[in-house]
């Protein structure tokens, strides 16, 4: 594209992505704009595992899940602008037919960094020139989640916001615009997996997914309030995902859980090691959850930590 019609071209992309959006969070069922009821509020206030174990039983509908976490997902998107992609209808409504109801993560919607591949949606990662290209399938990410040949019974419904280069401690573009922390909008929730940190710290989730390098769930997870868990480098499954840095392998980016909570967190990783993610992903060690290093960790008064000054 010849200038300056290349930077006319790139506005007009960002403009269609943002009215995009709009449009999908107005044509929602209406479900997904009233207040929070009773009933969302008992949902809401569970942990993964027990709703999981209601799922099991049928004593709670998957729907209802996805439609609580959807409507507050909506409103932390109103306070912070956290989301990319608003997969919840058409895409989550549809697919909650499929799940495996005895999954371990049975009827629990997950987030996802926009950088995350999701069949029908675009990933562009914040850039104007990956918009209008959605992909044709789901990455192997998603499909551990959600297909039900992988049996784990999530419902990935919303993607979040990051910046371009995947390497800031904010997360804007223009694309999306700029997302604020719901602690307080004058501030940053962190980067670069900062629309995760945001939606979960507003409460619009329990479970999300992001990436890591050089502190991309960490420093979200400090800004905001919430919990993540940097993997080492193999243990997390990352085929079926997009970066700004292809062929960056000298320090490799980490897929890895982010949550509101610290036993969602333990539920979260133990639950997705526990499905062998090795078998569907080369990049992983084949190391299951080691539940007697976790117990005897666990028992210990006193951690010892490690300051490497220089490497």
């Amino acid at each position: 594209m010849i200038t300056p019609f290349d930077y006319f071209e790139h506005r007009r992309a960002c403009k269609q992505k943002q009215l995009e959006r709009s449009n999908r969070i107005a044509s929602l069922p209406p479900e997904y704009h009233d207040p929070v009821s009773s009933s969302d509020r008992k949902i809401l206030d569970k942990s993964v595992e027990e709703l999981v174990q209601d799922v099991h039983k049928e004593v709670v509908n998957p729907i209802d899940i996805l439609r609580s976490y959807g409507k507050l997902a909506i409103k932390a998107h109103a306070k912070t602008n956290c989301l990319t992609e608003v997969m919840i209808n058409p895409g989550a409504e549809r697919w909650i037919e499929d799940i495996d109801l005895k999954g371990p993560l049975a009827g629990i919607p997950v987030s996802l960094k926009d950088s995350i591949v999701v069949g029908g949606f675009d990933t562009s990662v914040g850039y104007s020139r990956y918009t209008g290209r959605p992909y044709p399938q789901d990455g192997t990410m998603v499909r551990i989640l959600k297909d039900a040949v992988y049996n784990a019974g999530a419902i990935p419904y919303v993607k979040t916001n990051c910046p371009i280069t995947l390497l800031s401690f904010e997360s804007t573009n223009d694309v999306w615009g700029r997302t604020t922390n719901p602690h307080n909008t004058n501030y940053s929730p962190g980067g670069s997996t900062g629309g995760e940190s945001a939606l979960l710290a507003y409460g619009g989730g329990r479970i999300g997914v992001g990436s890591d390098v050089a502190g991309s769930v960490r420093v979200p997870a400090h800004f905001a309030g919430i919990y993540s868990l940097r993997c080492s480098t193999g243990r997390w499954p990352k085929i079926g995902t997009k970066t700004s840095m292809a062929g960056q392998e000298g320090i490799p980016s980490v897929f890895s859980p982010m949550t509101r909570t610290l036993p969602d967190l333990v539920y979260f990783t133990k639950s997705i090691l526990g499905m062998k993610p090795w078998k569907y992903d080369h990049t992983v060690h084949p190391i299951p959850w080691r539940a007697e290093i976790y117990d005897s960790t666990k028992e210990q008064k006193k951690l010892r930590i490690g300051v490497m000054n220089t490497d």
